[in-house]
């Protein structure tokens, strides 16, 4: 680390240390790719296993649920040891997540791809418990919101690479799979089957490699600690049992909990499921065509983001919020009930209004907290992530009660409009709280 760089009590430095910083924020796309490759498995699962579309969220599920389970062990560790410490491991049981694709492609049973899905999760979860926090970190105070802002534009870089990974690697040319498998033998159909399978583990031999890379790196290069300096009888004091209690009394926060909860709910129902609208709005392409959209989808929500910067460095960010959420209500309205083609680009297009949404929530709930807790909190955080799991299942349900997947986008509708009532409300508090002290000044 640059001797210039101070570090101040509260654990945030004088000034960004560059290397450092562009070193984590290089792990945004890491779990990016990651996320949009179930996208992608959703899809060729379908087909594969032939499961209901409720049966094929619980790729999301094994997911976002193994986010959910170590979030808080990855906080403790954060707290006991450094962020350096938490990213090595993430990256290590990333790693060992993507070895477990080798053999559950040759077993070719659902549940042993979970199984794979789910310890890739893990080690995602160490990953975004303290990357998240740690760009927060890596710089003034003043400037904690945009650093994270700024680190997630990356983020939409790994949605691109895994969808084009699964593009070219999973997905095949021809008609697609459904209408393959339909004019097939039983036979036929088995090895074709089998041998659809085998290709998902192309992807995750590219990103162990550039794992392998990564992870050296970080294991060459000084960190700073980037932790508020606590009073060691203080700091041995405040046990996870007294943290979630403080927690759990922190109303703010307990809102923007809710918050990221339903935002996961949302961003991973659109996107889980928007190879498949298109397949079923439109009957005569393939899926490594309908992939396209997904692609689409990742620029839309990288713009969103730099758009988004642009209006919050002029306007309060839940302002810029509340008017994103209500156009996302509009969009989605229009996506489950206009049966064209334009009900895709309707899907895509509502990805420019998930940009800022993540980190701004994410950033805002952890202001609300106290230095000594901030750890733990980012790792509760991080588990709200959980709706990640749950959003896609609603959806699935919804999609085989109703029998059409492109009616089912009520749902994520519904969780829009949830966030265009967060947004107001905290934007009509910050106006309040502007006026207050105006008032007193």
């Amino acid at each position: 680390m640059n001797k210039k760089i101070t570090q101040f009590s509260d654990g945030y430095l004088s000034r960004v240390p560059i290397l450092q910083f562009v070193l984590v924020t290089m792990l945004f796309p890491l779990w990016g790719a990651a996320a949009s490759l179930n996208d992608v498995l959703i899809t060729q699962f379908k087909a594969v296993f032939e499961l209901s579309d409720a049966a094929t969220a619980f790729v999301q599920s094994a997911f976002y649920g193994g986010y959910f389970l170590i979030a808080i062990p990855a906080a403790t560790i954060i707290k006991k040891t450094s962020y350096k410490v938490a990213i090595i491991i993430g990256l290590l049981l990333y790693i060992i997540g993507c070895s477990l694709f080798f053999p559950a492609s040759h077993m070719a049973t659902y549940s042993m791809f979970l199984v794979a899905i789910f310890g890739i999760a893990i080690g995602l979860s160490f990953l975004e418990t303290s990357a998240n926090t740690y760009t927060t970190m890596l710089g003034p105070r003043e400037s904690a919101t945009k650093r994270i802002n700024m680190a997630q534009l990356f983020n939409p870089i790994g949605n691109v690479t895994g969808i084009m990974l699964g593009k070219y690697f999973v997905f095949t040319d021809g008609a697609s799979m459904e209408s393959q498998l339909a004019s097939m033998t039983p036979a036929e159909a088995e090895a074709f089957s089998l041998e659809m399978l085998q290709r998902t583990l192309i992807p995750y031999k590219v990103i162990l490699v550039i794992l392998l890379v990564v992870l050296l790196m970080f294991l060459i290069v000084k960190f700073p600690k980037a932790k508020p300096e606590i009073p060691k009888e203080i700091k041995n004091k405040v046990s996870l049992k007294e943290t979630l209690k403080y927690l759990s009394k922190n109303n703010p926060f307990k809102k923007g909990i809710l918050a990221q909860f339903i935002y996961m709910a949302l961003q991973t129902t659109v996107w889980s499921f928007t190879i498949r609208l298109a397949l079923e709005v439109n009957p005569d392409i393939n899926e490594r065509f309908a992939s396209n959209f997904m692609i689409y989808s990742f620029i839309a929500f990288f713009v969103g983001r730099l758009i988004a910067n642009i209006l919050m460095a002029r306007f309060k960010p839940t302002f810029v919020l509340s008017l994103y959420s209500i156009i996302g209500v509009l969009v989605l309205a229009y996506t489950a009930l206009v049966p064209n083609m334009t009900a895709v680009y309707g899907a895509i297009f509502v990805s420019v209004l998930f940009g800022p949404c993540w980190p701004t929530i994410y950033g805002r709930t952890l202001e609300t907290v106290e230095d000594k807790y901030r750890e733990t909190a980012g790792g509760v955080v991080v588990m709200a992530i959980l709706g990640g799991a749950v959003g896609p299942v609603v959806q699935g349900f919804f999609s085989d009660i109703v029998g059409s997947l492109q009616l089912s986008f009520l749902a994520p509708m519904a969780f829009f409009a949830y966030l265009a009532f967060y947004f107001y409300k905290e934007n009509k508090a910050a106006a309040s709280s502007v006026e207050e002290e105006s008032s007193v000044a």
